[in-house]
């Protein structure tokens, strides 16, 4: 089945590009989310003619989601977790999680979008990747530490906050 792509698809193609794919995945999938349209001498000139409007709404999403990957990469994310004897954690941090720390920093990210490798079952700092669009990436700092307790880079951070604070006084 041949389609016109109205949308970049990160594994199948750009905007305009006529793509083969399976027609399952054509007729239930790309066809009703708008994403596609049917390969067909008429089709291309509705599309040559619907081309600008996509485009700019493309390039919209575009510079909004390069907005939010500037804001992401300065972001640090504390999480809070339960652990047990040698520092294990009693399950693992998700992406919900993560997502839930940002929205409290005003950073609203899908959770969807927050990419894990492997769950996150160690106290530390890790890095996240975040696929806020087919062209744009961020990464998280994600710091995970005991319940009640602050990570070593965090208190000696604010204490380097207080001094300079005192030295200002």
């Amino acid at each position: 089945m041949k389609l016109i792509l109205r949308a970049d698809m990160e594994n199948l193609g750009k905007l305009g590009d006529i793509v083969a794919v399976k027609p399952g995945y054509g007729r239930n999938y790309l066809i009703p989310q708008g994403l596609a349209m049917m390969a067909s001498k008429s089709n291309l000139k509705v599309f040559e003619l619907e081309r600008k409007k996509l485009q700019a709404k493309m390039d919209s999403l575009r510079s909004s989601a390069s907005d939010l990957a500037s804001k992401i990469a300065g972001a640090t994310v504390t999480i809070e977790v339960r652990v047990g004897e040698g520092d294990k954690l009693y399950g693992s941090v998700t992406s919900a999680m993560i997502a839930d720390g940002l929205e409290a920093q005003g950073i609203v990210v899908d959770r969807k979008k927050i990419v894990l490798d492997d769950p996150i079952r160690s106290i530390g700092v890790h890095e996240v990747e975040v696929k806020l669009h087919a062209d744009v990436r961020g990464t998280i700092r994600v710091m995970v530490c005991r319940q009640g307790e602050k990570l070593i880079e965090e208190t000696a951070a604010e204490e380097s906050g207080q001094q300079s604070a005192e030295a200002e006084a």
